[in-house]
């Protein structure tokens, strides 16, 4: 017998919560249903993966939340009709899987086995990502312009020179930024640069 399936569906739209819900049932996926990514905050499902109405930026504002709280669950966005460049910013978001609704519960399911192989490893990616993110940008303007700077290997003349201020003043951003980094010394500020994109 297939094991029960249980799925966190996020979308405000009641009648397609209630649709899914219903659609799924029969197939053995069980449906945890949320109006808003914050009542999933709220009460954090037993799921093995959430699915998510991808309007507006509903897939990163779920990546950042799962970083905050030091949690991943696969993610599978949906939407009606989705265009390739919507899908494409969400899987680039962090999504595992996207499916157009409406979809049937065999594609759930394959989306979940999907989501098995590679949600894990992509997850914990994915949190280092947001994290770092977050830790950016505590940064002043300036002080992302520095770590940049240190990042390709620049001396503290160079950035200075190219940023036209006092290798000094360069000296100060440095330090500033690595105490609202958290970082201990400036290889690792380096490596959460690098996590957060913002150097290759």
């Amino acid at each position: 017998m297939d094991r029960r399936r249980t799925i966190a569906v996020v979308d405000c739209n009641s009648r397609r919560r209630a649709a899914m819900t219903h659609a799924f049932s029969g197939s053995g996926i069980h449906v945890e249903p949320f109006e808003t990514i914050d009542e999933l905050a709220d009460a954090w499902p037993r799921a093995e993966a959430i699915m998510v109405d991808d309007s507006g930026d509903a897939v990163a504002d779920l990546v950042m939340l799962m970083a905050e709280n030091g949690r991943w669950l696969p993610i599978i966005a949906f939407a009606d009709d989705p265009s390739t460049d919507q899908i494409v910013k969400a899987v680039l978001a962090g999504a595992v899987d996207y499916l157009a609704w409406p979809c049937d519960a065999a594609q759930v399911i394959g989306a979940l086995i999907g989501a098995e192989s590679t949600g894990a490893a992509l997850g914990s990616l994915k949190l280092r990502e947001a994290r770092a993110r977050s830790r950016v940008q505590r940064l002043t303007r300036r002080e992302r312009e520095v770590l940049a700077g240190v990042a390709i290997g620049l001396s503290n003349r160079l950035i200075g020179e190219q940023l036209e201020i006092s290798p000094r003043t360069v000296e100060i951003h440095r330090a500033n930024m690595l105490t609202k980094m958290g970082a201990q010394h400036t290889s690792e500020a380096i490596r959460i640069a690098i996590e957060a994109s913002l150097v290759a």
